[in-house]
Parts: C-alpha cells; sequence; structure tokens
C-alpha cells in the first residue's frame, strides 16, 4: 500500500505543538490497525511566515497542497503581530472555498471522565454531529465599504445561499444521520428574519427531507437551538447549519461536553477531488503558546477523522478509544480538564493506551 501524502501545517501558537502529537498518535495508530504508513510533508506557513516573505504562503502553495491526500491542520493566526484580516483571509478561508472542502464535520461527545457544566448529564448522553456548510452563507467575501473613515461610512456583507450549497450539506448531514442509530436531524434557520437566504435554506431542507423518508427531522431556529444545546442538549443527534449559525453553535457544544481542547473538526471534500482539511476547534491560543499545556486531543481527534476519511476506520476507532481510554482513567489531564499534565504526557498516555 503506497504512503498516503499527508501536509501538515502546524501554524501559529499552540498549533504545532498539538499537531506534533497527532502525527505520534496516527503513525503508530495506522501502523497496528492497519498497517498503513505516511508520507508528511511539514510546511511551514504562519504568521512568522509571513512576516519574512509577505504572504501566508507560495505562489505555488495552492498547488503544492493539492497534491496531497489531507491536510492536518494546527491553527492560525496571532492578533497581536498580524491581523486576522491577513492570517484567516489569506490561508485558512480561502483553502476551504479552493478546495470545496464545504463538509464542515464537528462532532461533540461527553467522555467519560470528562466534566460536564451542565448538571445530570451521564457520559454519552451528549452525542451529536454539527454539519456546518463551510463555503459560502454568511462568510462569503462578499461585500465592500463606502465613504470609509467618515460618519457616513457604508458597511456592506452580504450572505451567500445558493440551492446547489444548501441542498448538497443538507444531503451530507441526512446521510449521516440514516447511518447512526437515532436517524434524527436538525436543521437550523433563522428564516423568519433572514425571509432571503435562510428562506432558500428551509426550501432546500424541505426537498432534501423527501429523499430521507427513514430520517426523522425537523426545523429549528438557532435562537431556540442555542438555548436546547445548553438546556437538552442530549436530544440533538445531527444538526446541519449555514456557515455562521454551525460555527457559533459548535463553540457552544464544545463548551457543554467539557472543553474546546476535545473539539475536533474536519473540512471534507466528499468527492476527494482536492484534499481534505483536518484541524482542531480551539485555534492558536497564544496567551498559553510555548507553556507546553495545551490540550493534544481535539488534534488527535481530528486525526481520527482524517483516518476516517482516508479510509483506515480501524485506525480511526482505536485512536478515539485510546483517547477516551486516557479520559476515563483521568490520571492524566491537561489544565482545561482540572489536571497538570503537559502536552507531551497526554500524547505519551494515548500512545500508551494504543
Amino acid at each position: 500500500m503506497p504512503a498516503h501524502r499527508i501536509a501538515v501545517i502546524g501554524g501559529d501558537g499552540i498549533g504545532p505543538e498539538v499537531i506534533d502529537q497527532a502525527v505520534r498518535v496516527v503513525e503508530k495508530a495506522a501502523a497496528k490497525f492497519d498497517k498503513a504508513e505516511f508520507a508528511w510533508n511539514k510546511l511551514p506557513w504562519s504568521t512568522s511566515y509571513y512576516q519574512q516573505h509577505g504572504h501566508m504562503l507560495p505562489p505555488d502553495g495552492w498547488d503544492t497542497l493539492a497534491k496531497h491526500d489531507a491536510i492536518l491542520f494546527g491553527a492560525v493566526g496571532n492578533p497581536a503581530v498580524v491581523s486576522d484580516k491577513v492570517t484567516v483571509h489569506e490561508l485558512l478561508l480561502p483553502m476551504r472555498r479552493k478546495f470545496d472542502q464545504y463538509v464542515n464535520l464537528r462532532p461533540a461527545f461527553l467522555f467519560a471522565g470528562v466534566p460536564c457544566p451542565l448538571v445530570g448529564k451521564a457520559p454519552g448522553a451528549i452525542d451529536m454531529l454539527v454539519y456546518r456548510e463551510n463555503t459560502e452563507g454568511e462568510y462569503a467575501p462578499v461585500g465592500g465599504n463606502l465613504y470609509p473613515g467618515t460618519e457616513n461610512e457604508i458597511a456592506v456583507q452580504t450572505g451567500v445561499f445558493t440551492r446547489r450549497g444548501c441542498e448538497r450539506i443538507l444531503r451530507a448531514a441526512f446521510e449521516a444521520a440514516r447511518k447512526r442509530p437515532r436517524k434524527t436531524l436538525t436543521s437550523i434557520t433563522k428564516s423568519n428574519a433572514q425571509v432571503y437566504g435562510m428562506g432558500l435554506w428551509d426550501d432546500a431542507y424541505l426537498a432534501v427531507r423527501k429523499e430521507y423518508p427513514d430520517v426523522r427531522s425537523s426545523s429549528l431556529l438557532v435562537d431556540a437551538a442555542a438555548m436546547d444545546f445548553v438546556r437538552k442538549p442530549e436530544t440533538f443527534d445531527v444538526v446541519v447549519a449555514s456557515n455562521l449559525f454551525g460555527d457559533i453553535l459548535t463553540d457552544l457544544s464544545a463548551a457543554v461536553t467539557g472543553s474546546i481542547g476535545l473539539a475536533s473538526s474536519a473540512n471534507i471534500n466528499p468527492t476527494k477531488q482536492f484534499p481534505s482539511m483536518f484541524e482542531p476547534v480551539h485555534g492558536s491560543a497564544p496567551d498559553i503558546a510555548g507553556k507546553g499545556i495545551a490540550n493534544p486531543m481535539a488534534a488527535i481527534l481530528s486525526a481520527a477523522l482524517m483516518l476516517d476519511h482516508l479510509g483506515l476506520a480501524a485506525s480511526a476507532a482505536g485512536t478515539r478509544d485510546a483517547v477516551a481510554k486516557v479520559l476515563a482513567e483521568g490520571k492524566v489531564k491537561t489544565p482545561d480538564l482540572g489536571g497538570t499534565a503537559t502536552t507531551t504526557q497526554i500524547g505519551d498516555a494515548v500512545l500508551a493506551a494504543l
């Protein structure tokens, strides 16, 4: 079997620290469960790279990435040094669009051994998959400014919703719901206020749901969803939302399952025409960068999603089981979970559990 070609972008802040541990775990899991190998291509693209070269990636950077089977991404951004308008808008968001990574998948699971901020939630009670549209919607780079710097300044930010874009993310979410025991899907909307964009979203939802009579589905306003993510998160199974709504709700789902340090994500091109990208949700966290205390489990769980995407299901399951074992035992924990362990010690513990 040829080695899987993986581009590694550690990026900024704690990104390189947590990605190093994910690479260690992936190599061992894949060798053990699937006898698979990897060819890692570590790329230095980051805020420091921008300071040296004036751009986030070289002119042939996108062509370089396109030659890989997947991208393992740490985090990008350090607003104290370079504006997010540069780091995020020259690398992260364009990557999602250039490689048509229209599925942003963010699982939220309450692991045994992880304190839940909500009273009375048992391990496994919260178990949802959030499918976020990743290439258009509210984050489409459409708009502009008029009369900047004056009292008449105008800012226009346009949300872009296409029937194709709405239907394909909805269909991906329905397919996932069909494979899960509860077979339940919730579509997030705000069409009572955003009558055009979210109106089209609702129309697409009603059309696609007809293809999945075996899936129990419903539509929920985003403000009610935010309330219920806290009030009764165990009622959600598969959730599908627009770019902005999915982004906000998944930070909340990470919080109610114990820590954003456990929140994984995948940016998927289902056709595999282009590489998909896998990253922890937590961002670069410059306030703790270099201290060696960042929780690498979100990066490790994101790497498990990468293994799933590459067809290495046994390796992915083994990785998740190892993380679950370390969390359940509770002997080695980083500060976000109430412990004192270092990033490397968590990596060592997961490797031992494998």
